[in-house]
């Protein structure tokens, strides 16, 4: 799976998103079937348009409502619209977190129950569209992690269903608490709404982050323009990254971002440390390692480290304080270089074993078989690793390989 980094120099707005989502190839359909489903198909049309801003390309997107007399639209009636549909489970719930959010901000803007809040512009047809068009075009992508800069605010005023607001809006603000988000106010000079409610509520459910990933190997840009006219380029894009695992074919090595995780603790027992290293490498940790540290107050304690994949982050990270003995945790973030290699079999005068098959930088290949293998046959055989080693020859053309290049 691909990372996403959805850049918004001038704001987040959900016919932005759905724009760029599209110009990055998503099939208009995969966008549309969601709506269908809920029986909206024949009370809207999606227009895209190829278009121009201050000179610079993208993707424009515009919906007309068919509804003759719009109906204000409550969150509990959107609610049951959703459930009823019978949409898959992982788009059902980004759908419903999305509408549930801002329905939570739009209750304590108004100061009412959730089960009392009428949906104005955030239940027009539009808005409807963008919301559900971009949770299904993201449930189509399937990206392992979704990056977002901070998005800017904007400044002035804003004509809405209430009169005219200040910018950013309440359900804005309410959003950026709700969800811990940092948002850009500094440029005083574009008077105008670039975030909106739509935008924040989407990004605040489907991102992982609110930063720039660390590494940028780009697949591909999608670019979606906004509507107004600010004075400069107003576009949002989202870059379709390549995997952490990046080969470079002029040194021959695979380049890979990895995330250590770190804690020291000084109140554990050898056999609660034991057991905790097993959980963190049982949940996905690629390699966990301990050697003792000379902490606060003389004591002497154990720093335990895990090497443990960026996607994988958040679950190991769950692991440290809910199976943990600590109450800190350091991070940083470091990138290794490895020789593809790739996990298959050969036949040997042992018979078949497992074993890689790695490839240097020259091209030249050699095969190295598997540890576990190495212990397999000393037991049965009553032989050395070496003696077994020296009688072994193994042959690149004798591989058989399970999987393509890592």
């Amino acid at each position: 799976m691909q990372d996403l980094f959805v850049d918004c120099p001038t704001g987040l707005a959900g016919d932005m998103l759905l724009a760029a989502l599209l110009d990055l190839g998503v099939p208009r359909e995969i966008v549309e079937a969601p709506l269908v489903s809920m029986g909206l198909g024949n009370s809207f049309s999606l227009k895209t348009q190829e278009d121009r801003s201050s000179g610079l390309r993208g993707l424009r997107v515009s919906v007309d409502s068919m509804e003759l007399e719009p109906p204000h639209r409550r969150w509990v009636d959107i609610k049951e619209q959703i459930l009823l549909a019978k949409l898959n489970k992982p788009l059902e719930k980004n759908i419903l977190l999305v509408f549930e959010s801002l329905a939570k901000a739009e209750a304590i803007v108004h100061g009412v129950l959730i089960e009392q809040v009428h949906f104005h512009e955030i239940g027009s047809m539009d808005t409807l569209v963008d919301i559900i068009g971009v949770c299904a075009a993201i449930d189509y992508l399937k990206p392992s992690k979704i990056y977002c800069t901070i998005p800017p605010v904007g400044g002035g005023s804003v004509s809405t269903s209430h009169g005219l607001l200040p910018v950013p809006v309440p359900a804005v603000l309410q959003l950026a608490i709700q969800h811990q988000i940092k948002l850009y106010a500094g440029n005083d000079s574009v008077v105008n709404e670039l975030t909106t409610p739509t935008g924040l509520a989407l990004m605040a459910i489907l991102a992982d982050s609110f930063s720039k990933p660390n590494l940028l190997q780009v697949h591909s840009v999608g670019i979606g323009l906004g509507s107004h006219s600010i004075g400069r380029p107003n576009f949002l894009r989202i870059a379709k990254l390549h995997e952490s695992s990046v080969y470079n074919y002029q040194e021959g090595l695979c380049w890979q971002e990895l995330v250590y995780q770190e804690s020291w603790v000084d109140d554990s027992t050898p056999e609660d440390i034991s057991a905790f290293i097993d959980q963190l490498r049982v949940a996905g940790a690629i390699e966990v390692t301990s050697h003792p540290v000379q902490m606060k107050k003389n004591r002497q304690g154990i720093c335990i480290t895990a090497i443990v994949k960026p996607e994988n982050a958040k679950l190991l990270r769950s692991v440290w304080f809910s199976k943990g003995i600590t109450l800190g945790l350091r991070e940083r973030i470091e990138r290794r270089c490895v020789l593809p290699r790739r996990i298959g079999s050969c036949f040997t005068s042992f018979g078949q074993l497992k074993a890689k098959q790695i490839r240097r930088p020259d091209g030249t290949l050699f095969v190295k078989p598997e540890h576990s293998e190495l212990l397999r046959i000393s037991l049965e055989t009553g032989k050395t690793f070496s003696e077994i080693r020296n009688e072994i020859y193994l042959k690149v053309e004798d591989f058989v390989a399970d999987e393509d290049w890592l």
